[in-house]
C-alpha cells in the first residue's frame, strides 16, 4: 500500500477518524474520558472535536453526557446510494398522485432542523403551489416535519425547541412546545400530518413518512394545495403510496412501533 505523505495529511481530519473509530468499538454510548484515553488525546481536544461532529450530525450526544455514533452516519456507511433509490423510487407514485389529486406533490428529507425539498411532481395548471428543488422549511411548520420531530418524542422535540426557539411564520405556527409536543405525537400516532397554513396562509398540506429496510425515516411525501382544495380523502391515497414505496425500500411494517421515541 502507498504510504500517504505526511504532508497530505490533515491533522483534524485524522483526530476525528480516531474518535469516531473508537466511538464505534464500544456497543453502548462513550464517555469522553474513556474516548481521550483511547485516542490519547487531551480531553479539551477530544471534546472540541466532539462538539463539532455533534454539529454536523455525525455524533449525538446523550443525556447523560455520553457519546455515540448518530444515525445519519450510520445510515450513509450502511447504504451509499440510498438517496438515489428512494428517489428514483418515489417518482412514480408522485407522478399518479398528482394526476389523481391535481395537486404539487413534494418529496422530503431532513437534515438537522429543517427539512430539504429533493423531488416534486407538478400538475398541468396554471394555480399550484410551487416548491423550489433545495429549498428548506422548518421541521416545526411542515407536515413531514412534526411527524419527523414526533419519532424522538418529547425529549427530542424539546430538544428542537432550545434550539430553534419554534418562530412563527404564521399565526396558526405551532410555537409552544406544549402545543407542539401534542401536535407531534397525535400525528405520528395517526399516520399523516396536516400542515393548516403553518407555514404559509392560503397554503395547505397533507405529509406521510417514508421508511427504508433498516426502518429509518428516510423521506416525507406530501401533496400541497391551496388550502380550500385540499381534501381530507387523500389522506388514504398518501398512506397507500408512502406504504408501497417503503415496501419497495425494504421496509417491514412492524418495524415502526420499535421506531418510536417513548
Amino acid at each position: 500500500m502507498k504510504k500517504v505523505k505526511p504532508e497530505s495529511r490533515i491533522q483534524v481530519i485524522d483526530r476525528a477518524a480516531m474518535l469516531l473509530d473508537a466511538i464505534s468499538r464500544y456497543s453502548m454510548p462513550v464517555t469522553l474520558k474513556a474516548l481521550s484515553a483511547d485516542t490519547n488525546l487531551a480531553p479539551s481536544t477530544a471534546f472540541r472535536i466532539l462538539h463539532s461532529l455533534i454539529d454536523n450530525h455525525f455524533v449525538d450526544r446523550d443525556n447523560t453526557g455520553k457519546y455515540q455514533l448518530s444515525g445519519r452516519l450510520i445510515r450513509l456507511s450502511s447504504n451509499q446510494n440510498r438517496n438515489i433509490d428512494f428517489r428514483k423510487v418515489a417518482i412514480p407514485y408522485m407522478e399518479k398522485l398528482r394526476d389523481k389529486f391535481g395537486e404539487t406533490i413534494n418529496l422530503t428529507t431532513r437534515e438537522g432542523d429543517v427539512i430539504i425539498y429533493v423531488e416534486k411532481a407538478i400538475p398541468n395548471r396554471m394555480m399550484h403551489v410551487q416548491q423550489i428543488i433545495g429549498s428548506r422549511a422548518p421541521l416545526h411548520v411542515t407536515g413531514v416535519g412534526k411527524m419527523m420531530l414526533g419519532m424522538e418524542g418529547k425529549e427530542g422535540i424539546s430538544g428542537y425547541a432550545q434550539r430553534t426557539n419554534l418562530p412563527g411564520y404564521t399565526r396558526k405556527t405551532f410555537s409552544t412546545l406544549d402545543t407542539l409536543v401534542d401536535e407531534c405525537m397525535r400525528c405520528v400516532e395517526q399516520g399523516f400530518a396536516f400542515d393548516n397554513e403553518e407555514a404559509e396562509i392560503g397554503v395547505g398540506c397533507i405529509g406521510v413518512l417514508l421508511y427504508d429496510r433498516y426502518g429509518e425515516v428516510v423521506a416525507g411525501l406530501s401533496v400541497s394545495a391551496p388550502i380550500e382544495r385540499r381534501k381530507d380523502e387523500w389522506v388514504n391515497d398518501l398512506l397507500a403510496a408512502g406504504k408501497s414505496i417503503s415496501a419497495e425500500l425494504g421496509y417491514v411494517e412492524n418495524q415502526l412501533s420499535m421506531q418510536v421515541s417513548n
